[in-house]
């Protein structure tokens, strides 16, 4: 099997442990080039994680015929960019979450990736983790029974760096993340649920910003029906007194509990009693996915986030937050 060889363009935080590493460590894979504006920077990572090339400017590594495919580690707001241009490349490409600032965006990416027939794949990696695996497979085993509802709550205080408006994160201004912190944690959650459940036929909620410490949403709330049948609900705030991160698959005859971020044991409650699944995260938290990916590539596999699935759940999102952002218009 031919080495898929790697570029990244945007190698900030997220790829120095979350993925950056897992290019290196994967099976038939390698990184060979990364690029960031600060030539310095894009240098100083390259030194340190054993790169052989880097660059300050993306058009010349998407075209060094040396990077077979391109991973797209900007923020939401470059990310139909850099897909459209590596894809008019002939590069496939792997783009980080969430995978535009709204569903049109995606739909764009979607079809200049179609147009030039190559894959477009997003890093949804819980996808791929073992623990979320296992809630998977506890479903489509019917541990639960025939399913019924699912309830996702995720709350947690306002950050520090969120309170300075002159030096505001990414996260959490609409033009850079395409909304605030539901855009960039609640994705996760609906993109799992998506793969566990099946799409989403049916979204609406409503969202604001109550503390007014950014300009994104900081609550939301939503109601969402699968196709499937299955109802769900779900509530998100990020100006809260304390941290609750849960959700909960119901059904006929048991349920699952588990949280999207936390470390806590995945929970299985039936009749029997009360099971628990205590899974470790890798230390390279996408490089399963990341191997799917490469499988995908090389013709032996096949990778369970691509840029349609990952168009839906930004849909979903779309449609909780579509009645204030047309109150912000």
């Amino acid at each position: 099997m031919n080495t898929i060889r790697w570029g990244i363009i945007g190698c900030g935080d997220v790829t120095e442990v979350k993925s950056g590493p897992g290019f290196q460590k994967a099976d038939n894979s390698s990184l060979v080039a990364v690029m960031r504006r600060s030539g310095e920077l894009a240098r100083d990572y390259a030194q340190r994680h054993g790169v052989p090339k880097w660059y300050d400017d993306a058009e010349a590594l998407i075209h060094d015929p040396e990077v077979d495919a391109v991973y797209v580690a900007t923020p939401p707001s470059s990310h139909k960019e850099y897909t459209i241009l590596a894809a008019q490349a002939g590069k496939p490409v792997y783009v980080e979450k969430p995978m535009g600032l709204d569903y049109e965006e995606c739909r764009e990416m979607m079809e200049a990736c179609r147009s030039a027939g190559v894959p477009l794949f997003v890093a949804y990696y819980r996808r791929a983790l073992a623990r979320f695996l296992k809630v998977k497979e506890l479903v489509e085993t019917q541990a639960l029974g025939n399913i019924r509802f699912v309830t996702i709550t995720l709350y947690m205080p306002v950050r520090q760096d969120e309170l300075d408006p002159p030096t505001l994160p990414g996260r959490v201004v609409p033009e850079i993340a395409g909304g605030g912190r539901f855009v960039d944690l609640a994705s996760h959650t609906l993109d799992f649920l998506d793969y566990v459940l099946g799409p989403i036929r049916s979204a609406e909620g409503f969202a604001a910003n109550q503390a007014g410490h950014y300009p994104a949403e900081d609550v939301v709330t939503g109601t969402f029906v699968y196709e499937s049948g299955v109802q769900g609900a779900g509530t998100w705030c990020f100006t809260a007194y304390d941290e609750v991160d849960m959700t909960e698959i119901v059904g006929s005859q048991g349920k699952i509990a588990f949280s999207t971020y936390g470390t806590d044991p995945v929970t299985l409650t039936t009749g029997d009693g009360v099971t628990e699944f205590s899974i470790e995260y890798p230390k390279h938290i996408q490089q399963p996915l990341i191997q799917t990916v490469v499988d995908d590539l090389a013709g032996v596999g096949t990778c369970p986030s691509t840029g349609e699935s990952a168009t839906r759940t930004t849909w979903v999102m779309d449609q909780m937050m579509a009645g204030y952002r047309g109150r912000e218009g």
